[in-house]
């Protein structure tokens, strides 16, 4: 994947529109709750990303198909090489359980249906 043309984007802004669900289940409420408090930092209210931060994870790029839910779990623990995207490398995060992991893709699986992204 060539990585898109944010330059014309502000530093920080969002780099994608997302369109919210109407609703979300338990778990997806547990996600949102979480990636809020940790994730929402670097990749954006609603994972729209934050230009010259971290990507959207509201993007073709994170279907399903192409990073599964444990592809999320082992960027947790591990952190991720730059690869997609120009914002540097991912560190590990800590303090998220593997239940919470669970609970924030739920939560960016939802955010990603409801644009399209299946």
């Amino acid at each position: 994947m060539t990585p898109p043309d944010t330059s014309e984007i502000p530093q920080g802004a969002a780099i994608v529109q997302v369109a919210l669900p109407t609703g979300l289940d338990e778990q997806a409420q547990m996600g949102k709750r979480a990636f809020e408090a940790v994730c929402a930092d670097c990749h954006g209210a609603n994972a729209a990303g934050k230009n010259g931060v971290a990507p959207p994870l509201v993007h073709k790029t994170y279907e399903p198909g192409h990073h599964g839910d444990y592809a999320f779990l082992a960027a947790v623990r591990n952190g991720v090489r730059s690869h997609h995207w120009d914002f540097g490398d991912m560190p590990p995060v800590t303090g998220l359980t593997d239940a919470d992991v669970t609970n924030i893709v739920a939560y960016v699986r939802a955010l990603q249906r409801e644009n399209g992204i299946d």
